[in-house]
């Protein structure tokens, strides 16, 4: 390991990106291709280059809709270099786009080459610049799809490549990141994320997982995801280390990309772990020859039988982690052997400071439940425009995760639920007022509320229950028809329970907590 990666953690993405050797591989591409370091500092300069000859000024948020893959990590890592990344999952619909772009703020949209996609046509606003990213890692090109936009912002659509531009590197307080979570409120809030956040967070990561310059992952983690950035991509850049970048993840392809690529880790959540192991039996030589030195697992509870198998298929630790947008990914991890990992626990904390507080934001001791809470450089100063959310949060200098749990006597957390009404499915999440708001949309339904239900293998999917105008015929699959229009299709309810009128509390209010038992959706 390079001298450097042992002094100070680096304070922004730019300090992070310069511990790696030139000659190093960075970035390796799913044929196999490598750029080095060198390469890959390059490409982000030439990439910021051009986002400021365009007319973006540092701090301008760039909102990126980009398949997975090393053009996505490239750009992410440009974005955020220079400006502020906000990457949105490639498959929203054109109204969620519109909102997204929107509450955030985004001057600046880099998409793939098709100017009609969904997203493009969301960001027809004459102050938003929508360029093309096209060509292959070493030589990629951002292009203005309408000179209207390009001049809208300062400049000149399907100009040549400037010369080296002279801005200065983002200050460790810039902000680097924004992601929405979605609460227990119909908007998702926004969770801006500084230069300093990210750089500790992937030092912490690689600490904790002993990452060295030797080390690489497979990313199989969407880019737009706090897991896929941080764990899979930052991670390793922070150890000096390398990323194989797939177009996402592929149970048919992934033995076969473990051999091409020859990670010595993969990160996921348990629904692409529980996948492979449905296709394990073909591929036990695949999986035991790929030499990896631990499997990750993350966003989600890990079932323990998962854990198991999946060590016994890779014949590799299994190290489950805790993490959430709010605290920059990670906040626990189990340790590699030959420290202990305990089963079902998320592990130790990791760089932050961690407690379980009582109503009264007192820290409860060994075995006492409690709100899981924690403190640290990771962890951001406050949601963005949601003073009610801050103060319900964020309070006596820590940050309440929503999730209840206790430590054992050695320091190890355990998750015993949620508290929030957030739905997880497979670690994506869902805020089920969002989709309350679009079922309350159809002119046929009068009442809805959006529950979790149990899932055998996603933990939890979205279940919803209506009341429709009365006279009126509304079916589920003209319903749910309705909702795909409109939402992502993770977010679409698969089962929608039609009612004469809503459970609801002593005070009026809706319960969703203990709605799909009531309704027999458990079985």
């Amino acid at each position: 390991m390079r001298p450097e990666l042992t002094m100070r953690p680096p304070q922004t993405l730019p300090e992070l990106l310069s511990r790696g050797e030139s000659d190093s591989p960075a970035i390796v591409c799913p044929d196999a291709s490598v750029l080095t370091y060198s390469q890959l500092r390059s490409e982000v300069e030439r990439l910021t280059n051009r986002l400021s000859f365009l007319g973006a000024s540092p701090g301008d948020r760039i909102a990126l809709v980009l398949p997975n893959g090393p053009a996505a990590a490239i750009a992410f890592l440009a974005a955020a270099s220079y400006g502020c990344a906000a990457p949105l999952n490639p498959r929203y619909r054109e109204s969620e786009f519109r909102f997204y772009l929107k509450d955030l703020g985004a001057r600046i949209l880099i998409g793939g080459q098709d100017g009609s996609s969904e997203a493009a046509r969301a960001a027809a606003e004459p102050s938003t610049l929508v360029l093309s990213l096209s060509g292959s890692p070493g030589g990629m090109r951002l292009d203005s799809y309408a000179r209207l936009n390009a001049s809208a912002v300062g400049g000149k659509a399907g100009a040549p490549v400037g010369g080296l531009s002279d801005h200065e590197e983002a200050p460790s307080d810039d902000t680097a990141l924004v992601l929405h979570t979605s609460g227990t409120t119909s908007r998702p809030k926004i969770v801006p994320i500084r230069q300093r956040n990210l750089a500790l967070s992937a030092v912490n990561i690689a600490a904790s997982l002993q990452l060295t310059d030797r080390d690489r992952s497979m990313n199989v983690m969407p880019l737009f995801h706090i897991h896929g950035l941080l764990a899979g991509l930052l991670a390793p850049l922070a150890a000096g280390g390398s990323v194989a970048c797939t177009e996402g993840f592929d149970a048919f392809r992934f033995f076969t990309q473990l051999g091409v690529l020859r990670p010595s880790f993969f990160t996921a959540v348990p629904t692409m772990h529980q996948m492979l192991l449905t296709r394990a039996e073909a591929h036990k030589a695949a999986a035991r020859n790929a030499g990896l030195r631990f499997v990750r697992s993350s966003s989600a509870p890990l079932p323990s039988p998962v854990m198991t198998r999946l060590g016994e298929l890779f014949e590799a630790p299994v190290i489950e982690a805790y993490g959430m947008t709010e605290a920059t990914h990670q906040m626990c991890s189990n340790p590699l052997p030959p420290a202990p990992a305990k089963v079902r626990s998320v592990g130790l904390p990791t760089g932050i400071e961690l407690a379980i507080l009582d109503e009264s934001d007192r820290p409860l001791p060994p075995w006492g439940r409690g709100e899981v809470a924690v403190k640290g450089g990771t962890v951001i100063g406050g949601y963005e425009n949601n003073p009610e959310a801050n103060q319900t949060a964020f309070t006596s200098g820590w940050f309440r995760t929503g999730d209840e749990g206790y430590l054992d006597a050695d320091g190890y957390l355990f998750l015993t639920g949620r508290l929030k009404e957030q739905i997880n499915r497979g670690g994506e999440k869902i805020s089920p007022l969002e989709v309350d708001e679009v079922l309350l949309s159809h002119p046929s339904v009068t009442e809805a509320v959006t529950f979790a239900a149990p899932h055998d293998k996603l933990g939890e999917e979205p279940a919803a229950a209506v009341v429709t105008s009365e006279s009126v015929e509304l079916s589920e699959g003209e319903l749910r028809e309705f909702l795909a229009e409109r939402l992502a299709a993770f977010k679409v309810p698969r089962k929608i329970v039609f009612l004469e009128s809503l459970p609801k509390g002593p005070t009026g209010k809706l319960q969703r907590i203990g709605l799909a038992e009531q309704l027999g959706l458990t079985d």
